[in-house]
């Protein structure tokens, strides 16, 4: 199940569950879209490329399947990076295709 994290890793923006800021990568790491294009859409925990977060229905339209009954995470994972040192490393990263990382 998608955690839906409520923030943003590097600044700590709110991303409530039906956020369309929120970004995420194969790992579920979060961040905002201005964030992602700052890190130059390479995850600095792992190096992959970032995607559109989904949206988790609000309403239960089928199966018990919706934002009610899975809610979105509270945990907080605020962990700035050295913006400037993550460049440098993304540099090379960033113009491999994400999906060829």
């Amino acid at each position: 199940m998608l955690e839906l994290r409520p923030s943003c890793e590097q600044c700590n923006k709110a991303l409530p569950a039906d956020s369309p800021e929120a970004r995420i990568c194969s790992y579920e790491c979060t961040f905002c879209a201005d964030c992602v294009e700052a890190l130059l859409n390479v995850c600095p925990n792992c190096g992959g490329g970032f995607v559109l977060r989904p949206i988790r229905p609000a309403q239960d339209r089928k199966d018990g399947n919706f934002l009610g009954n899975d809610p979105a995470s509270a945990v907080v994972r605020y962990k700035p990076v050295d913006l400037a040192a993550h460049q440098r490393w993304a540099a090379a990263l960033s113009v491999i295709a994400p999906g060829q990382r």
